[in-house]
């Protein structure tokens, strides 16, 4: 039984391990490198819409969705889009988050004592731990997956024309609708137009 015991704890471990692996050894999720994905058919005919974007928050899928939209209606426009980056402190503590639960994952499934090196008396919710390994482990694991994705998460959902915001949704609160979007478009592209013939208008 011993024996079935460990085995059971060694494959919880090398599950989560895994599961923590981008975590531990490549970045954490905020800190993942999303390449930039370009729609258009030409980036030189147009103008030049940018989405950043909430990666963590599942806004990927909106992006895609008013990327397909907007190329239909406006072909002439490139579109990028990318993360939306948290501040470098909150990826800091998810980082440091990520390691402090699997070292804490790998002492209670090993039973390694850390209090002791500390010279402090074990707390009651440490022997509950090693006394149910399993569901410690899994809930230290979950609890601290939702704190992680809480410091990476942005909730942004940011536009801009040519490097000019238009559409900011940590401002607003929300994210524009497409009609909303399509007449920030045309505003956009009709004060170009003008622009453009004010500069040719040279006197003679």
């Amino acid at each position: 039984m011993t024996d079935y015991s460990k085995i059971t704890y060694f494959c919880i471990f090398v599950y989560l391990t895994i599961c923590c692996y981008k975590d531990l050894l490549v970045q954490t999720s905020g800190e993942k490198q999303i390449p930039i994905t370009k729609v258009g058919l030409n980036t030189n005919i147009g103008p030049t819409l940018k989405f950043l974007y909430c990666y963590s928050c599942g806004y990927r899928k909106a992006f895609e969705d008013y990327a397909s939209i907007i190329r239909h209606k406006y072909p002439e426009i490139s579109i990028t889009g990318g993360n939306y980056e948290p501040p470098a402190f909150h990826l800091l503590i998810a980082r440091s988050l990520g390691f402090l639960k699997m070292a804490i994952i790998v002492s209670v499934l090993f039973g390694i004592n850390f209090f002791t090196y500390l010279g402090i008396g074990q707390p009651n919710w440490w022997t509950w731990c090693t006394s149910n390994k399993m569901y410690s482990c899994l809930l230290i694991f979950f609890v601290c997956n939702a704190i992680e994705g809480h410091f990476i998460s942005t909730g942004a959902f940011e536009i801009s024309i040519n490097d000019i915001p238009v559409w900011s949704k940590l401002e607003t609160g929300r994210i524009p609708q497409p009609p909303e979007l399509f007449q920030i478009i045309e505003n956009h592209m009709r004060l170009d137009d003008s622009i453009d013939l004010k500069q040719n208008d040279f006197p003679k």
